[in-house]
């Protein structure tokens, strides 16, 4: 019994100290100045494709915020975390409404904010274990406390999967497209955006129907928000707070959006379901 009692001990000590070296572990001031590549997801993926014999390989390319469409910036920030300038990296309603799925339909859903999935894809994996979740949320606190809103999302583009071996945002729009990524349309972004949730499963110019209706609605939002636009400096401000306020001609209009296509629910890269309606409560926010 003694016996037992040491090996639940040695355990727990050893599990306690996995997870507390993500305090000071990795070093993530680093990111300031210096691009990730590869990541550990990228490395995942290579290691499964050894374990597969699928002669595959990484495509990336780093650009900087610069050279990256406004549109894919909004299109991105509309589909995946609509609250990104306004949250410290945790979306606690989009939590607790994760929380209510997973409860609802007994599958793991999530609600990770960007900071929350470029934590997980430059450090751990796609595991849904809640060992990893804990080690996930400890490095999005230190990533938001260290880096700029602008370099997060900066980052988050570039390592972000868009497909089967590709990588951040050049690669997916040289791969879709055949153009840079500061050359995409409003529309193109959109489709990009649409598949972000799973994209191994989804592919940006296929003709899946999940696609096409969540890249419509994204679209429709961007041109709401009158913000197809090619101004940059407009894209990256923060929003105002007098323009965060609902207007009721707005929520209307969404809602009869939302309600006639009935769109199917669909599976997020943490591998949860999400109804695509949840972009409704957002929908008409302005930054």
């Amino acid at each position: 019994m003694q016996k037992l009692k040491f090996i639940f001990l040695l355990l727990f000590i050893s599990g306690v100290l996995d997870i507390g070296r993500y305090l000071i572990y990795p070093n993530v001031s680093e990111l300031r100045n210096s691009n990730p590549i590869p990541s550990a997801f990228m490395k995942y993926r290579e290691e499964e494709w050894a374990e597969e014999n699928r002669e595959m390989s990484i495509t990336q390319k780093w650009v900087p915020m610069s050279q990256i469409s406004p549109n894919v910036i909004k299109a991105v920030l509309i589909g995946e975390d609509d609250k990104f300038w306004k949250h410290d990296g945790f979306d606690v309603q989009g939590m607790e409404q994760a929380l209510e799925r997973t409860l609802k339909k007994g599958k793991m859903a999530g609600g990770s904010t960007i900071s929350q999935q470029l934590s997980k894809n430059l450090y751990l994996s796609p595991s849904k274990n809640p060992v990893r979740k804990i080690k996930e949320a400890i490095l999005t606190w230190r990533i938001e406390k260290t880096l700029s809103k602008r370099r997060i999302l900066e980052i988050y583009l570039n390592v972000a999967e868009w497909g089967d071996g590709i990588f951040g945002i050049e690669a997916a729009a040289r791969h879709y497209y055949h153009k840079s990524a500061k050359n995409l349309t409003g529309l193109e972004a959109a489709h990009l955006a649409a598949v972000l949730p799973n994209p191994i499963r989804f592919n940006a110019t296929g003709n899946q129907k999940y696609v096409k209706n969540r890249s419509r609605i994204i679209y429709k939002i961007m041109k709401r928000r009158g913000i197809v636009i090619p101004q940059f400096q407009e894209v990256m401000a923060p929003p105002k707070k007098e323009d965060n306020m609902p207007s009721a001609d707005d929520n209307q209009s969404v809602n009869d959006l939302f309600n006639a296509t009935q769109l199917p629910q669909s599976t997020n890269e943490e591998g949860s379901i999400t109804n695509d309606a949840s972009l409704e409560q957002n929908s008409s926010l302005t930054f």
